[in-house]
């Protein structure tokens, strides 16, 4: 297991986090997506330590805050040392009927910190991300509020999910003017079926040295070699129930069809092919994995062992690969030359 460090911090996380999803679903999305009592997620937890993953990624909405409370008491019932382990968590989706009770307002972020750590039985966050986009609130308004979690000591560091380039880029901007805490890390979907993240995003992610923090590897399933393009393999599964993330079903099953003979030819699944292509990714930092087994776990570990040759990833990458758009097809028609420059400059140096 790789230890990375996360983004421009001095904090190293290890290339795999636990996501902690599928911990305590009882009702609607969550009960589909998992409903991990305490003894079984005490068990994923602890096999995942044992494995060298320091990292797991909770956040308040899941499962109405009950993944919080079963990571917290896990995290107390195993005995693992606070230093041990990098704890993440989220804040912006509902947590009640009221009208405050959700969103990125100062006075939601505020409330929901202390709920947070009141359930994972923690006296500090080290990761407290924001969990979307919040049309409601000013960009200045989110950024004040978590550098004040900072100052206070509630949370080391904070970052942001599933936010456009330019907002990202807007709350960096603020961070930076007015020297506050700023955006350290992105999690983000990519997938080698889903790269949309490749136009905007990662190259501000490269240019601000970003932390990538990658959420639903396996696109929510359909690359865990269950799927095929002719027919589903098996009934169960989370996509059976839960269709999401959306898939250009196409390109998957074209990207599934690449995989097999390489997982085929290696012996491992096609899971296990998904993720270490993503683990060759130089953006990313960690890719998050959640189980509801301990085979399935053992399994998506096991892909830190899989070293693709450049040979595999070229022929991965090329049945992938995005389709032009502009204006980056502009970017690559002008700038040619002056990056061959660049390059050459690079070499003789």
């Amino acid at each position: 297991m790789r230890i990375n460090k996360l983004g421009r911090t001095g904090l190293f996380v290890s290339e795999l986090c636990l996501g902690t999803m599928t911990f305590g679903g009882s009702e609607g999305m969550w009960a589909q997506i998992g409903a991990l009592g305490q003894s079984d997620a005490e068990r994923l937890i602890g096999r995942a330590i044992d494995a060298g993953i320091n990292f797991i990624d909770t956040a308040d909405v899941y499962a109405a805050g009950v993944s919080e409370q079963i990571t917290g008491r896990a995290l107390r019932h195993l005995k693992i040392p606070r230093e041990n382990v990098v704890v993440a968590t989220k804040v912006f989706g509902e947590m009640g009927p009221a009208a405050n009770t959700r969103g990125n307002s100062r006075g939601h972020i505020i409330d929901a910190v202390k709920a947070s750590l009141t359930r994972l039985q923690l006296d500090h966050i080290d990761l407290y991300q924001i969990h979307g986009f919040d049309p409601a609130t000013p960009i200045e308004e989110t950024v004040r509020a978590l550098d004040t979690l900072v100052q206070h000591g509630h949370v080391r560091y904070v970052g942001v999910s599933n936010w456009a380039a330019w907002q990202i880029a807007t709350a960096l901007g603020i961070a930076a003017r007015e020297n506050r805490a700023r955006f350290e890390t992105l999690q983000a979907y990519y997938t080698i079926a889903g790269r949309d993240l490749e136009r905007d995003i990662v190259p501000l992610l490269r240019h601000e040295t970003i932390g990538l923090m990658v959420w639903s590897p396996l696109a929510g399933g359909l690359l865990s070699g269950k799927y095929t393009r002719d027919q589903e393999k098996s009934g169960d599964g989370r996509r059976a129930n839960f269709d999401f993330p959306p898939v250009d079903r196409d390109r998957a099953y074209a990207c599934i069809d690449a995989m097999k003979p390489i997982a085929d030819a290696r012996g491992v699944s096609v899971a296990q092919i998904a993720l270490a292509w993503l683990l060759h990714q130089k953006v990313v930092t960690s890719v998050i994995i959640g189980a509801k087994r301990i085979e399935q776990l053992d399994d998506n570990i096991a892909a830190c062992d899989v070293d693709l040759t450049p040979q595999e990833l070229e022929a991965l990458n090329t049945v992938s690969t995005l389709p032009p758009e502009y204006p980056g097809w502009m970017f690559e028609r002008q700038g040619s030359a002056r990056a061959k420059q660049l390059e050459s400059a690079r070499t003789e140096t």
